[in-house]
């Protein structure tokens, strides 16, 4: 028999509704494509599509995949020469792209330098899912550390290596310079959608990744090439093989060098990073007073005649430069540099979806409205216990429930 519709059902009703909505379901394990085959032992730039389980420092991230921070500033176009980096909390839901060498390992295109230690609760499965956002498998990370057997659970303090998905294919796409980004696709994404957002196609995006129709799956792993600017170093230089995704940039020479790509064209230019001091090597050019990234105009009878003192790469401590005069029809305009912007500290994600109960009045921040830290007004007739249901309890939990419904479409 139905029970009968009082006014403190429906409040129930709601509650019982936000509960199960806020009940994250657990994720599957993604499985990454087949990686790209491999013979040559040299690694690529390459970058790694990720999205922030937890707020976490600059330095935090970095650690995580065993990248330069400033590296990862530079490879989103976000401001470097900011104070204190490091230190800076980026938000939960933050989508970033981390650059990592991509090397040939047992034949196949890996990022091997990753190391993790487990904590509390870990398994294979969660470290894969959750903190690496899926770019990886359990079954890879028990192949790494020869790990026998199905075994999911990991004892606290285990260092283990992980090994990421990515990619090379040669660093050129449709005979382009690219840098290959590896992405782990989300609830709701398509083909074309993806394509259009990475400034591609989705022919190409198929062809990239041999898929014989435009279905993917949540979980799924794909790469995209993204246009770039390509070094010509010697061998001999650490930084040989350098590639610039198209409006960002790299710090390279021990962070005393900055190169950018973009946007007006995909010619790398580099010149002295903001942090650069008198620890780095000179960066004159020789038998010139031209520094690294300065240029002179000519115009002569035959057309602009342009000399620039340009980046050839770090090797042994020392910042390479070569002096080059170019004859053109038209002298260049000043070099665009690709536009920054600054570092992310709070969104929508800090707020509502931050591992981090919210702050106390005492703890500051919102000392002056506590019922933004989750707590009823004093006096009021919420806070009163045995008050009667309200409107407001309607409201309430209706807001919760939103809240928890779209934390779990964007988780």
């Amino acid at each position: 028999m139905p029970l009968p519709s009082t006014p403190l059902h429906h409040p129930l009703l709601l509650l019982l509704l936000a509960t199960v909505a806020c009940t994250r379901l657990p994720t599957a394990a993604s499985k990454p494509t087949p990686p790209e085959p491999c013979a040559s032992a040299t690694a690529c730039p390459a970058l790694l599509s990720y999205t922030l389980h937890a707020d976490l420092k600059l330095a935090e991230l970095a650690a995580l995949f065993a990248a330069d921070p400033l590296a990862i500033l530079a490879a989103n176009a976000i401001d470097f020469a900011v104070p204190g980096p490091s230190n800076r909390i980026l938000p939960a839901g933050l989508a970033l792209r981390v650059p990592v060498p991509c090397a040939c390992s047992g034949g196949i295109r890996r990022a091997t330098s990753v190391r993790y230690v487990s904590r509390p609760g870990d398994t294979l499965t969660s470290i894969a899912s959750r903190v690496y956002g899926g770019l990886t498998a359990p079954d890879w990370i028990r192949d790494s550390n020869g790990i026998l057997g199905a075994a999911e659970a990991v004892d606290a303090g285990t260092a283990l290596a992980v090994p990421l998905h990515c990619a090379c294919f040669g660093g050129v796409d449709n005979g382009v310079p690219a840098v290959y980004l590896t992405y782990v696709v989300a609830k709701g994404d398509t083909v074309p959608a993806i394509a259009l957002r990475y400034q591609t196609t989705a022919t190409n995006v198929m062809s990239v990744n041999d898929l014989a129709t435009a279905d993917v799956a949540a979980g799924d792993i794909i790469v995209l090439p993204l246009p770039a600017c390509a070094s010509s170093f010697p061998t001999s230089t650490s930084d040989h093989g350098l590639a610039v995704a198209n409006g960002t940039y790299a710090v390279t020479a021990d962070r005393c060098v900055q190169c950018s790509c973009g946007p007006a064209n995909l010619e790398l230019f580099c010149v002295p990073a903001p942090l650069a001091d008198a620890a780095c090597s000179s960066m004159q050019c020789g038998n010139s007073s031209m520094m690294l990234g300065n240029f002179t105009l000519v115009m002569t009878g035959a057309g602009c005649s342009v000399t620039s003192c340009g980046y050839g790469g770090y090797a042994n401590g020392t910042i390479l430069t070569t002096l080059t005069t170019a004859l053109k029809p038209l002298c260049p305009v000043p070099h665009q540099f690709p536009p920054l912007i600054p570092p992310p500290t709070s969104s929508f994600f800090a707020t509502y979806l931050g591992p981090s109960p919210a702050p106390m009045p005492s703890e500051g921040g919102i000392k002056n409205n506590p019922t933004l830290a989750g707590m009823a007004p004093t006096g009021s007739q919420d806070a009163v216990a045995g008050a009667p249901p309200t409107a407001r309890n309607f409201s309430d939990v209706i807001g919760v429930f939103a809240l928890c419904l779209v934390a779990n479409m964007l988780w």
